[in-house]
């Protein structure tokens, strides 16, 4: 299977189709969040590094309907244009993507009714300019197994890349490049204790293409095959609410042989989150083109809330307890929806997850406005220098580059400073050799 790539306004990941044995370009970080600040923090890095960047929104996040964030998809456009104009970042070194586009957030209906959802959604993305879709119907709806026969799983993506096709042409916009896959991992990570993962065998990836390529023959399509560019497949990488399974190469080598029988394909690596890394750069010596992080950014980010709550604690003794943990438990309690289903266990095990859990439920909540505006007051009463002595105890992962200058003792400065750490990686991971 060719790609069509060159053809795409923004040829950053048509770069990545290079030999896998020339060192540049390696690979891309795929930044699946819809919070201001991880954005911002993404967009300063892309600039700083002179690369593009690929900023995804996924179907709960951001849908017709709103999703969680409230955000349709041209409002996400919008969103992400006006903090990189704010920053100073071209608009047109932007790529957008659609993460885990289909029938998820709808589930719990008919397949009829979701797919048809599904296909509004993935109308609206493409009307809003996104290049990049992820198809994903590998979940069962009302009625339906947890996990779909490939066939129809592969149906379901042709009948929505056929809705994307034919809303490209309808406007007149260059079509989308598509990622693939029936073995994807769950949106968001695991939901229970992790010991070692299975890993997609390798006939069961080229599966997959086959299938595709069948469903989209039949769903008249075939152009759209042109510009499929990866593969979602399961290297064997995960993390849950308390532990993290980190990548082995030597477990995914027969894996990574069979993209040698998909020419002008990549895989496209779904919760790299907490992944250190060796283990990135690992993933994209193995043809994992695209590594998607989205929890492990907003994880970083309420580590550095939590902490400047603390020293909130202690520059104004009469504070109380720290407020904004406060704020989030009430909130969480009040509405809990984003996180009953994830965390099990005592009443004090849902406490400690619903606050440090890996997979990072509370990121659902940072939209409310009575945390933002929390949030806000934080900043606002944290407005002055705070001491290095104060950040070396309570927001240590940052400590250095205050000493060193590199990074100004403020609030919001230190927040966004977080989440570059988190960051940091995946350049490392994806930059030239």
């Amino acid at each position: 299977m060719s790609t069509a790539l060159d053809t795409n306004r923004n040829t950053a990941l048509g770069k990545l189709f290079a030999p896998r044995t020339v060192a540049s370009p390696r690979g891309i970080t795929s930044v699946c969040s819809a919070h201001p600040l991880v954005i911002e923090a993404a967009l300063l890095r892309a600039l700083r590094e002179d690369q593009a960047v690929l900023l995804e929104a996924t179907c709960n996040q951001v849908n017709q309907e709103g999703g969680y964030t409230g955000m349709t998809p041209k409002d996400f456009r919008r969103f992400v244009e006006r903090i990189a104009l704010s920053v100073g970042f071209p608009l047109d070194r932007i790529i957008l993507g659609g993460d885990h586009l289909g029938p998820n957030p709808w589930r719990k209906l008919s397949a009829d009714d979701a797919m048809a959802r599904a296909e509004a959604m993935i109308i609206s993305y493409v009307e809003a300019g996104f290049e990049k879709l992820h198809l994903d119907t590998s979940m069962g709806c009302a009625g339906e197994p947890v996990a779909l026969a490939d066939e129809l799983t592969a149906m379901r993506a042709a009948r929505l890349a056929k809705a994307a096709e034919d809303a490209a042409g309808r406007i007149g916009s260059k079509p989308p490049v598509y990622i693939i896959g029936t073995e994807v991992p769950p949106p968001g990570g695991a939901t229970h204790t992790l010991d070692e993962i299975d890993i997609t065998r390798p006939d069961a990836a080229i599966k997959t293409l086959e299938v595709h390529q069948t469903a989209f023959n039949a769903e008249g399509v075939e152009q759209a095959l042109e510009r499929v560019i990866g593969i979602v497949v399961q290297p064997g990488v995960e993390f849950g609410n308390a532990n993290v399974v980190l990548y082995r190469p030597e477990r995914a080598r027969d894996l990574i042989a069979s993209l040698d029988q998909m020419p002008g394909l990549l895989f496209e690596a779904h919760s790299t989150d907490y992944q250190p890394a060796a283990e990135l750069s690992a993933l994209v010596d193995g043809g994992f083109g695209i590594l998607k992080v989205g929890p492990g950014l907003t994880f970083a980010l309420r580590e550095a809330l939590y902490g400047l709550d603390l020293i909130h604690q202690t520059l104004f003794t009469n504070a109380g307890m720290p407020r904004l943990y406060k704020v989030m438990e009430t909130v969480m309690l009040d509405v809990p929806d984003h996180w009953e289903s994830h965390y099990g266990g005592s009443a004090e095990e849902q406490r400690l997850q619903r606050h440090f859990s890996y997979s990072d439920r509370i990121r659902y909540y940072w939209p409310d406005k009575t945390v933002s505006a929390a949030v806000d007051q934080l900043f606002a009463e944290l407005s002055t220098p705070i001491p290095e002595t104060l950040i070396s105890q309570h927001l240590g992962r940052i400590y250095p580059d205050v000493v060193a200058g590199r990074v100004k003792p403020l609030a919001r400065d230190l927040c966004l400073a977080a989440i570059d750490a988190a960051l940091a990686p995946y350049s490392q991971a994806t930059a030239s050799r």
